[in-house]
């Protein structure tokens, strides 16, 4: 390339840069940038030449060219020689100095591109700035900032320098006037300040290791002085501050002497800066290079400016810290730094400043007084050392701080004294308490804030990398900075573990100082981390002496006692994971401590303990039961568990301590740990779950002790207990009880006293009635005193309860329940009281019948029992279920059923009716598969989880009680009559609307029926009269809403069977297997399809009919009539389901009920217009049209149409017998062919196409055919008829595509339309494809049915523009799955190609050909549909199926195609030629045959002139492209050249499908011309290789599809084996293609194998430059591109480079941005001509 053009070429890009878009002009710059790899010297030099020549040229432009020139200076640095790094030094200079404003982006790229010319240029570019640097003239700002930024990149280079500079520049300070200027020195100064020290610290690496610090001193002084007592007196906010920020490095250049006699006028000027700046980040840090100057010379100016100093210093670190403010943090950092220089210069007046700023109440000064005594400890430790006493002492008053940043300052600096051995000193206690204070805060305190995190490496940042993720920051009034209390609690916590386990020092202050915070309860949250610690420490301990005790109280009374410490430890155990899971926390202390405990524990506890902690790890606080880790707390050995009662229970859940209370076997201890524990239960009043627990470890220890003990403590806990607090009194209670288990007289004593003394005496007359208690205070004592009784009845020894129950238990438990006021006995209605007496009177009764003499035992107060708690049953809300008094009360009712003496009749009716209203009208909670209407109806407990799961469980308790209950009741009379009585109870419920009331009594029942089939005692014969009408009650159940409705009723079904063969004699194991058959039927009654679940009714009356005895059935068929009715559908349509099986299956035996049994179905038809009633009454009465067939057709064609529901069916029901189903199908059929198809009419006079009507008869023929078709039954009558229902309806379909209804019709749509009443509409067309569907299905061939609905095949065919593509799909789907039928369908289709009608023409040719199937991607055209016929896909259909060649119908097929090649019709001439062509798939062997005849149809379609839109032509293409691979290759090499000519023009065809099958086309004539014809080919393939290429970016994927394809197969006709394999490897189909790797790689061999071909494919290219698709446009310049690349220097005189430079200068200027980008990326790539 001659020099001109590399001008051309760079001025073209240049020109470039001035795009608008701004990744226009990054590609701009990138392509200098690649053009300078090869040629940095050319392209630098042409940049350099344009910014030179335009001078005119926005900045905006410039910088791009000049950050394109940095790039390429900054990677050919080496290569560059120095006349062009002189004109690169001097342009850039001059574009740097150019104008006096300060145009930031542009001046900065000129000086950064001085800057990378300066890493190796430093001379020339020092000369070039230095010549702008005279003295006496003041320079450029960029000059000087360039010299600053210089001296940054190339200390070593700049430095030597520096000397001249700097005396050059002193003057120049002076003259500045402007501030900006100003300020540029100072960062000049500050730059070569910083430069000087880094050169002075690496002098080993420098070239001239002579330089010192002295020989820059006066000229820093000298600026200094300008700098300090000029620029920072008069100058503006940003010009001091810059000078703030130069003065830091510069103090270290200054003279000792000089810098000590500054020093007085330097700091307080710099410390006044902190009052009038917000961002003092950059004068701390100055500050403290100042002060590190200072300290570094010695100066003793510290001294006296110190308190100054101090006080500036702490008012920045009491600057509150904003975490979204990096500056203000980093402000912080540099404080600290201050800090840090003077506690090592001057600690003690350092701790005189800071130490009486922690009296203040001010919070900021507090906190950052004490975060700034936290770093000091840390950075200056040794200073610090003989200062703890002083610091300890000072913390009294922070100690006492209320605020959460303080106190969390405070903890941070604990930690800090901790790990210097601060603690160690008198008053380091008082730091541990507070540590523990902390950890104890509580949830309520929460406040939030945000305060700095720890800086320093101390023990306080090891916390924070273990603590969890800070809370929330949330504002609470107007004190947004509070810290919250859980962040402070979590800080405490993680410190005092870290103390407790990585400080050494701490463990003998610690140990056993900790021991002292255990048991007082304002330390409660603090327990978890305590008891961490003390294992740890204790662990340690017994390390350091393993027989040695470890707590040693040596007269210390502030330790707990053995006693607190188990007291206390096991008492927060039993909700282990309350406070951080303080439970597992407790019982590892305990096992740690079980020496110091009682050592006879030891062995005891070490293998106990660990199973529980295990049995923890297990589970969560979600998933743990209560019950079971109460039990499992302290587990003992299993062969103890021998007693079974209700408070064995309770007395589990204490086994622990009684084991341990028998392996210490110590009275003494037992007496003090009794002792302990009473003394304790007040600290626990405010966790009443606790102190529940404890007191039954009261009773566990009171079991174990003497009967004194026992009396004394039990009096006690009677006259100290909070009555108010329910789990308290139900603790005390669990306790009596426990206590009964070893002292049942002591503690029945206890109580007796207690109910005889004055507390229970409200009054003793009318007087003082409101003396003493309250009545709220009494019946809480009197619920108390009453449920202490149940427990002690419950714990009572067996032998001994019988004897006590009523005189001492029961009668007690009365006198509590009521009082007396004037001499009358009143019952309380206090509902808590009321529930006390059930729980009392369940757990008596339920220990009674556990005792082995119950059967015996006469309970006289038995009645008055029952009647009470039918009474607390009755007075409860209905249809609620909030408290177990319901549960208690039945539950008590059972046990005293079973006892003696019986109830009265009257008195167990009552129970049982009291007991079903209140439990059955319980409305639950909705579950999954609920019905709508229980949904709708049911209630909500409330929006918590856990009260809805206490609902659920007490809810599932009642029904089972109830149950119960009732088998207890049934047990007195196991007769039928009283089953019987029990059943008449729930009837009313069975037959409830409400389903939950229903699937408790069905489920109530089927237990009931169950039970007593079970117990049931024969000793005769007996009848079962009713079995009938208990069956009909069930039965319709079976099918019920609720899927457990349906599973109870036939379990009701199989008891009530096997009850009948009991009563007729069967033993009771018998096993009948019709009555068995009813199980499996329960897993049907699952299913919610309601036609599995109807069959399954079906089969259940199938089976009862079997068993059924006669006399029972007609009882049983009524019964089932009433259900009809049933408000449950699924019930009402199950009985439908039943009456009709049994008629079937009995019907033999009701002939004299006939007439009765069908005016009873034909009441029901006329009464109710329910489908599977009516269904259910047209299958009775199906035999009448066996006898009266053409009538029943004549006459249901008479029915309005469209046809109602009710004459579907009947005609549905006409195909129940398959000669039956034959004649309908026959009469209509007959209607439908012989009949007019349409009438034409003209609806209005204008109007320039008449209208098509269809007529009415063959329209009500198909939809009655349709009806008839759609039942199963009808199959093989639709078989026999199958090739004329096809080809009848095929056709009706064609010629009702857009006809409209009968006129009548319409008028009845509009008289609905205007009455408002919804009207089934009938359209001609969609019936007939409905009636042929119905046919297809019924004929066996649903595979065809439902291949037409995946393709949409019966939609189309409903449509004018899609009809012709329905059929098509059609025949394919009938070739595929119905090929056998075929023969018989295409001879009736024969005669109907030459009908009159088009359509009929069009439907019989498009069905025989079968064009290719339609793709969405397609277009419609005028006229006809557009195909796919790029689609290499090609179905399975008549003449490209081998089911045409099987059947020997390929000759007749051929020859009735090629008659209508001339038909009038170009849509018909089209569907030939591509039936034509499906011979190559079907009969692929006769294609040779009719090779000749078939090319010549293909060539005549090419040249089709008649159709405007070139579909035959198009169908001729696809035809041809089939035809390849198996024509004679004589008669193929003879139209060869034509063809590829013919198809040249539409590979750019607007027309995409005309475009991918013409592409396609040659792709197949390239493959058939390998052999003698490629050479005459070669030169079709080279002009059709660009088009090739770039239609790959076509916009749509079939053209891409063709295109791979096409070039797969041209690629061996170029005989290059490279380029093949290239084509072979990257176009496979579903390979991703990466264009620009493909097409570099192509056009590399193109230039390879073929250089001559350069100019050509180049020119070719260029005509797609002016391409409509964007993404074609954007192709051509980058196969351009890639074409030079790979050229040889031989080539070049075939490319003409004016063209080529002109059409890619016109792209640059095109809209779309993707294609000026890649013509940039092409003109960098023509480096190569250069």
């Amino acid at each position: 390339m001659s020099e001109t053009y590399a001008k051309r070429l760079s001025a073209i890009l240049l020109d470039a840069v001035t795009d608008k878009d701004p990744q226009m002009q990054e590609q701009v710059c990138g392509a200098l940038c690649d053009f300078g790899e090869s040629k940095p010297a050319e392209v630098l030099s042409a940049c350099e030449e344009h910014l030179r020549l335009h001078e005119k040229l926005a900045h905006p432009y410039r910088t791009i060219i000049l950050r394109a020139m940095e790039i390429v200076v900054s990677n050919h640095i080496s290569e560059l020689d120095k006349d062009t790094a002189r004109a690169i030094i001097l342009l850039a200079s001059n574009e740097m100095t150019k104008v006096k404003e300060l145009v930031s982006d542009w001046q900065q790229a000129a000086s950064s591109v001085l800057v990378a010319v300066g890493r190796r240029f430093i001379s020339s570019v020092m000369e070039e700035l230095l010549s702008k640097f005279q003295p006496g003239l003041l320079p450029h700002p960029c000059t000087v900032h360039t010299l600053a930024s210089l001296s940054v990149s190339n200390v070593f280079g700049v430095v030597p320098f520096l000397t001249s500079i700097l005396s050059t520049m002193l003057p120049m300070l002076g003259a500045a006037k402007h501030d900006s200027m100003k300020v540029v020195f100072c960062c000049a100064l500050q730059r070569f300040s910083e430069s000087i020290l880094e050169y002075l610290a690496n002098l080993d690496q420098a070239p001239d290791p002579t330089v010192r610090k002295d020989a820059f001193a006066s000229d820093i002084f000298g600026a200094y002085d300008i700098l300090f007592h000029q620029w920072l007196q008069s100058g503006g906010a940003k010009l001091r501050l810059a000078v703030v920020e130069a003065l830091g490095p510069m103090s270290h250049l200054l003279p000792s002497e000089k810098l000590e006699e500054q020093l007085p006028k330097l700091l307080p000027r710099v410390l006044a800066f902190y009052k009038k700046h917000t961002e003092t980040v950059h004068v701390s840090k100055s500050l403290g290079q100042i002060l590190e100057a200072a300290v570094s010379v010695g100066s003793r100016t510290l001294d006296i400016h110190l308190n100054s100093l101090l006080a500036a210093l702490h008012a920045q670190i009491c600057v509150p810290v904003e975490s979204s403010s990096p500056l203000v943090m980093s402000n912080q950092k540099e404080v600290l730094r201050c800090f840090t220089v003077l506690a090592c210069c001057s600690p003690d007046r350092l701790l005189a400043f800071l130490l009486p700023k922690l009296d203040t109440s001010n919070e900021r000064t507090r906190v950052g007084t004490l975060q700034v005594l936290r770093h000091v400890i840390n950075a200056a430790a040794a200073q610090m050392e003989v200062k703890k006493p002083v610091i300890l002492s000072s913390m009294k008053l922070p100690l006492l701080d209320t605020n959460n940043k303080v106190k969390r300052a405070v903890v941070q600096v604990v930690s800090a004294m901790a790990h210097h051995g601060y603690l160690e000193q008198p008053g380091g206690k008082a730091m541990v308490e507070y540590i523990v204070q902390q950890c104890a805060l509580p949830p309520e305190a929460e406040a939030v804030s945000s305060g700095p995190e720890p800086t320093t490496g101390d023990l306080q940042s090891r916390v924070h990398s273990i603590l969890p993720s800070r809370p929330q920051i949330q504002k609470l009034g107007a004190d947004s900075e509070a810290l919250a209390a859980d962040s402070v609690r979590a800080i405490s916590v993680s410190t005092l573990y870290l103390v407790s386990t990585t400080v050494d020092r701490m463990g003998e202050v610690l140990w056993p100082y900790l021991l002292e915070f255990l048991v007082p309860v304002r330390f409660t949250r603090a327990l978890s981390p305590l008891c961490r610690s003390l294992v740890h420490l204790a662990q340690k301990r017994q390390e350091a002496g393993a027989h040695a005790p470890l707590i040693q109280y040596n007269g210390n009374v502030h330790l707990p006692s053995p006693y607190a410490i188990t007291t206390r430890l096991l008492a927060v155990s039993s909700h282990p994971y309350v406070g951080d899971g303080r439970g597992a926390a407790s019982l590892r202390l305990l096992n740690v401590l079980h020496q110091d405990i009682h050592p006879a524990l030891g062995q005891r506890w070490v293998t106990a303990i660990p199973l529980l902690l295990e049995h923890l790890d297990e589970y969560s606080e979600e998933t743990l039961s209560q019950k079971e880790w109460e039990e499992k707390l302290l587990v003992v050995r299993e062969e103890e568990k021998t007693r079974v009662s209700l408070l064995w229970e309770q007395e589990e859940k204490t086994r622990f301590l009684r084991d341990s209370l028998a392996v210490v076997s110590d009275n003494t201890w037992v007496c003090h740990l009794t002792l302990e524990m009473c003394k304790q239960l007040p600290n626990y009043n405010g966790t009443p779950l606790e102190k529940n627990f404890l007191y039954k470890c009261v009773g566990t220890t009171l079991g174990a002790a003497s009967s004194k003990v026992v009396r004394k403590h039990l009096r006690e806990l009677l006259e100290t207990a909070r009555y108010q607090e329910e789990r308290e009194h139900e603790g005390l209670a669990c306790c009596f009880g426990i206590c009964a288990i070893s002292h049942l007289d002591d503690t029945l004593a206890q109580l007796d006293d207690f109910v005889k003394s004055d507390v229970l005496r409200k009054s003793a007359g009318i007087f003082n009635l409101f003396k003493n208690r309250s009545e709220s205070e009494a019946n809480k004592v009197r619920s108390a005193l009453i449920l202490c009784y149940g427990h002690v009845a419950a714990g009572a020894p067996r032998e001994l309860l019988l004897a006590r129950v009523e005189a001492d238990l029961f009668w007690n438990m009365s006198e509590c329940f009521s009082t007396k006021v004037l001499g009358i006995k009143v019952e309380t209605q206090d509902p808590a009281l009321r529930l006390s007496l059930v729980q009392s009177v369940c757990m008596a009764t339920q220990a009674i019948c556990s005792s082995a003499h119950s059967s015996s035992f006469h309970l006289s107060r038995k009645a008055e029992l029952v009647a009470q708690m039918v009474e607390f049953i009755r007075a409860e809300p209905p249809d609620s279920l909030k408290t177990p008094i319901w549960k208690k009360a039945m539950l008590a009712c059972t046990y005293l059923v079973t006892l003696e003496p019986a109830l009265e009749e009257q008195v167990q009716a009552d129970l049982i009716h009291s007991c079903l209203h209140r439990v059955m009208a319980v409305l639950p909670e909705p579950e999954e598969g609920d019905s709508p209407q229980e949904v709708s109806a049911a209630p909500t407990v409330g929006g918590d989880p856990q009260e809805l799961l206490l609902f659920q469980s007490l809810y599932l308790d009642t029904v089972q009680v109830l149950k119960d209950l009732l088998t207890s009741l049934l047990l007195w009379n196991m007769t039928p009559l009283g089953l019987q009585v029990m059943l008449e109870h729930l009837s009313p419920w069975i037959k409830s609307p409400r389903g939950h009331e229903r699937v408790r009594a069905v489920g109530l029942s089927a237990c009931l029926l169950q039970f007593f089939l079970q117990h049931l005692q024969i000793s005769a014969l007996v009848p079962f009269h009713n079995l009938g009408l208990l069956i009909g009650l069930f039965s319709p159940r079976c099918a019920d809403l609720w899927p457990a409705t349906r599973r109870e009723a036939v379990s009701c079904i199989h008891s009530l069977l096997y009850l009948q063969l009991t009563c007729v004699g069967f033993s009771r194991d018998y096993q009948d297997d019709v009555a068995e058959q009813l199980l499996s039927l329960k897993d049907g009654l699952v299913h919610p399809d309601p036609a599995i679940l109807f069959h399954t009714c079906h089969s259940i009356a199938q089976l009862i009919a079997k068993r059924l005895p006669p006399d029972q059935l007609i009882n049983l068929l009524l019964t089932l009539f009433e259900s009809l009715g049933d408000p449950d559908k699924n019930c009402s349509r199950a009985a439908s389901v039943m009456i009709n099986c049994l008629l079937k299956e009995r019907g033999n035996m009701l002939q004299e009920k006939v007439p009765e049994i069908v005016s009873v179905l034909r009441s029901k038809l006329q009464e109710t217009q329910e489908e599977h009633i009516l269904q259910a009454a047209q299958h009775s009465v199906f035999a009448l049209a066996t006898h009266h067939c053409a009538s029943v057709v004549s006459n249901l064609l008479g029915s309005p149409l469209p046809f109602d529901s009710h004459t579907c069916t009947l005609w549905r029901a006409l195909a129940l017998e398959p000669g039956l189903a034959a004649q309908v199908l026959g009469l209509l059929l007959e209607k439908i062919s012989k009949d007019v198809l349409f009438e034409e009419s003209q609806a209005f006079l204008l109007s320039s196409t008449p209208d098509r009507v269809a007529t009415l008869l063959p329209l009500a023929a198909t939809c009655a055919l349709h009806e008839v078709a759609s039942a199963p039954a009808s199959g093989p009558a639709v078989l026999e008829l199958y090739p004329q229902l096809f080809v009848a309806l095929l056709l009706r379909v064609s010629c009702t595509v857009g006809v409209q209804p009968p006129r009548q019709l319409q008028a009845k749509e509009r008289r609905s339309a205007s009455s408002g009443l919804a009207s089934r509409s009938l359209e001609p067309c969609s019936s007939a494809v409905d009636a042929l569907q119905a046919v297809l299905v019924r004929g066996g061939n649903e595979d065809v049915v439902q291949c037409m609905e995946l393709d949409g095949g019966w939609q189309l065919l409903r449509t004018s523009a899609g009809h012709e593509e329905g059929v098509t799909r059609l025949a394919s789907a009938m070739a595929k799955f119905a090929g056998p039928r075929l023969p018989l369908v295409m001879k009736l289709l024969f005669t109907t190609q030459s009908s009159m009608y088009e359509v009929q023409r069009v439907t019989s040719t498009a069905f025989l050909a079968e064009p290719c199937p339609l793709s969405d991607q397609g277009p419609v055209l005028p006229g006809a549909l557009g195909w796919v016929w790029w689609s290499a896909r090609l179905c399975p259909q008549l003449l490209s199926s081998n089911v045409v060649n099987d059947l020997m119908l390929l000759e007749s097929l051929l020859y009735n195609l090629m008659a209508r090649q001339k038909d009038t019709s170009a849509r018909v001439r089209r569907l030939v030629l591509h039936g034509l062509a499906n011979i190559t798939l079907g009969s692929p062997d006769k294609v040779q045959t009719h090779s000749p005849q078939l090319l010549t149809a293909m060539i005549g379609g090419l040249d089709d002139g008649d159709d405007p839109h070139s579909l035959v032509a198009l169908e001729a293409m696809v035809g041809l492209a089939r035809l390849m691979d198996l024509v004679d290759a004589w008669d193929l090499h003879a139209v060869l050249l034509h063809i590829a000519v013919r198809i040249r023009p539409f590979f750019d065809s607007e027309r995409m499908e005309l475009r991918s099958v013409s592409i396609g086309l040659f792709g197949h004539l390239n493959k058939a011309c390998r052999g003698d014809c490629k050479d005459v080919f070669l030169e079709q393939v080279v002009g059709g290789l660009v088009p090739l290429l770039l239609h790959l970016r076509d916009p749509h994927a079939p053209v891409v599809t063709a295109c791979r394809f096409a070039l797969r197969m041209c690629g061996p006709n170029l005989e290059c084996e490279e380029l093949a394999a290239v084509f072979q490897r990257h176009l496979q189909e579903g390979h991703d293609l990466h264009f620009g790797e493909f097409l570099n790689t192509t056009c590399k061999h193109l230039m390879r194998h073929f250089p001559d071909l350069l100019g050509r494919l180049l020119s070719t290219s260029l005509f797609y430059y002016k391409s409509s698709w964007e993404d074609v446009r954007a192709a051509a310049p980058m196969l351009t591109g890639f074409l030079v690349l790979h050229m040889e220097a031989e080539q070049r005189p075939q490319v003409d480079l004016e063209q080529l430079l002109t059409a890619l200068q016109l792209l640059l200027k095109d809209p779309a941005l993707k294609v000026r980008l890649k013509a940039v990326k092409t003109l960098g790539r023509l480096v190569k001509f250069a």
